[in-house]
């Protein structure tokens, strides 16, 4: 590192699905891909209820909490979430994003991104999308430029 140059500390992230999704490829790539940034991940698995979505990020104090879903039911159970994660104090401010395949009908639904924007996600990343656009969102985080 360069003399007085100050490295920022990794980040604390939580990567997740959602209560009816027993995906898990998904999971490691997203692990396998911010572990690669230089961050350190906390992967609840499949099938995880929406208290325990909460207590868990309650518990680590995570600084992004990442959802991903591939059933197809991530803009309907992601609208849930959010809400229950914005209801505490503590998690209201923790930049959460949402990806994967959204909906069953694929991701032509131009309005959905908009309305998980605006139940409090901080990015929307659907299915088809890119790779490069969340790595770019984490990179923005981890710089301080998304705070």
């Amino acid at each position: 590192m360069e003399q007085g140059k100050v490295e920022k500390s990794a980040l604390e992230v939580v990567v997740t699905t959602m209560a009816s999704d027993s995906h898990t490829w998904n999971l490691v790539f997203l692990q396998l891909l911010l572990e690669e940034l230089g961050h350190r991940v906390t992967n609840l698995g499949a099938c995880v209820p929406d208290e325990l979505i909460v207590a868990e990020c309650r518990r680590i104090e995570p600084d992004l909490i990442v959802l991903s879903s591939v059933n197809g039911h991530g803009y309907q159970e992601g609208l849930r979430v959010i809400a229950a994660l914005r209801a505490r104090p503590e998690l209201r401010r923790t930049p959460t994003v949402i990806g994967g395949k959204l909906g069953i009908a694929g991701s032509n639904d131009p309005g959905r991104p908009q309305a998980l924007l605006t139940a409090g996600f901080d990015g929307v990343f659907e299915e088809g999308g890119s790779v490069e656009e969340f790595r770019t969102f984490v990179r923005a985080l981890h710089s301080g430029v998304l705070l």
